[in-house]
């Protein structure tokens, strides 16, 4: 593995994990403060367990998070010494800030951990809801960063130089609202499904059925009201992506040729050689529509792009595919929730719906590393969209490949010790709230 590869993959690596955890930290203090809610306003034992719990895992999530977020931050210098040094001082004010959002978070999160019985109710209540805004705001914050090697903006560049940098118009720039909007609600997907499925499973197996029921309302409710929602982000974002990056927009949909009434493509193989998609399904005009609101608009393909700037077109139609298609099949089962809670209450208590959400669990994680993986590997070869190639940004030490290994390993060994403490923590609730499984009321 040569040293700029193997770069990349680690900060791959790094990304791939660190977001996990992000989205887990950002959204969970929501279900929490949720569950406080109803055990402050019904004074039921059970939501107040519920709250312990997840309070539990939200710390976890918290350190783990800190500890991946803080090697991303030493691997943007190490790794990518060139793009530090002229992008560092444009775009360093989001990343100032969510530093400052991390702060407030770790602070109230203290706060609640060990406020309990110490604080009024409410204020204790408010230090949670504190840990979900705060979350929220960083995750943002860091999208935003994100964003502007998407669509740099807030610099005038001159003969190789940053001129007139301007901040504010850096943290704000074109791609900014359209890409937090997407991941702050696929985060709540993802989390929203992962935490439902792990509850849906404990339900099935007839384990402490009234903690794990009203756990997996919670969850189950912001999941699929966020699952509704995301596809209209996705609009959102493709368009913007449409008329900001049309390179990256060709290789999602596997576009070859410029043309009017462009097909929405479904699935296929791409040949990168021949400029051709074997095997896919073809939607006359929606590609159009979708990226410019006009079922005969011109989509710009890869033909009127310099061949040196095409992205990697097979990686990013296939994880552009997983995740529209991963989405579907979570919009689909949101659409199912629903109709159980308005029309069809028995379903609430069938077992095919637990297990329609137990096998989601994994779907919205996967769906948002798909979706990171078209956002950063659709803007190849630029790490600074139209201004700085990614090859011209990496470090020049030698014996990267040996970090990327160790780093693979330090990454695989926290994620089994997470694991490991997420499956004692369950443990430990059902033997503390257990009930006879003679109770579960999950019909067949």
């Amino acid at each position: 593995m040569n040293d700029f590869l193997a770069a990349r993959s680690q900060m791959a690596l790094s990304l791939g994990f660190h977001i996990v955890f992000s989205c887990i930290g950002m959204v969970m203090p929501f279900f929490m403060a949720v569950s406080h809610f109803y055990w402050l306003k019904t004074n039921k034992q059970v939501y107040k367990n519920i709250t312990k719990a997840w309070s539990k895992g939200v710390a976890i999530f918290f350190a783990t998070g800190a500890v991946s977020g803080t090697v991303l931050s030493f691997e943007l210098g190490l790794l990518w010494p060139t793009f530090m040094k002229h992008a560092g001082p444009i775009f360093g004010m989001p990343f100032s800030l969510e530093g400052t959002a991390f702060f407030i978070e770790a602070i109230a999160l203290g706060f609640f951990m060990y406020g309990w019985n110490r604080f009024n109710r409410w204020f204790h209540w408010f230090t949670g809801v504190v840990v979900g805004v705060s979350g929220l705001v960083s995750g943002i914050l860091v999208v935003a960063a994100n964003a502007w090697m998407n669509s740099p903006a807030g610099f005038d560049y001159v003969n190789g130089e940053y001129l007139n940098i301007d901040p504010i118009a850096a943290m704000f720039n074109d791609a900014w609202f359209s890409q937090a909007l997407h991941m702050s609600v696929a985060a709540f997907v993802a989390t929203g499904f992962a935490v439902a499925g792990i509850h849906a499973m404990m339900i099935a197996k007839g384990k402490n059925i009234e903690f794990h029921t009203k756990s997996f309302r919670i969850a189950a409710i912001f999941a699929c009201v966020a699952a509704v929602l995301q596809p209209l982000s996705g609009d959102i974002s493709a368009k913007d992506v449409a008329k900001r990056q049309p390179a990256k927009l060709a290789a999602m949909e596997a576009h070859f040729e410029t043309q009017q009434s462009a097909p929405l493509i479904i699935g296929g193989i791409p040949d990168e050689k021949n400029k051709t998609v074997k095997y896919a399904i073809k939607l006359p005009g929606m590609l159009s529509f979708m990226a410019h609101g006009d079922f005969k608009a011109e989509v710009k393909g890869l033909d009127q792009i310099p061949e040196d700037e095409h992205p990697p077109v097979a990686i990013t139609h296939y994880a552009f595919q997983i995740m529209v298609g991963l989405g579907m099949v979570m919009v689909l089962l949101a659409i199912l929730y629903f109709i159980a809670l308005w029309k069809k209450k028995s379903w609430l208590q069938s077992k095919w719906l637990l297990k329609f959400f137990v096998l989601a669990t994994p779907m919205g994680f996967i769906a948002v590393e798909a979706g990171w993986t078209v956002t950063e590997v659709g803007r190849q070869p630029w790490i600074i969209h139209g201004v700085m190639r990614t090859a011209d940004a990496v470090t020049p030490m030698p014996g990267i490949a040996y970090s990327f290994y160790l780093f693979t390993c330090v990454y695989v060994s926290l994620a089994a010790i997470v694991t490991f403490m997420l499956y004692r923590q369950i443990r430990m609730v059902d033997k503390l709230y257990d009930v006879p499984s003679s109770e579960n009321p999950v019909k067949h």
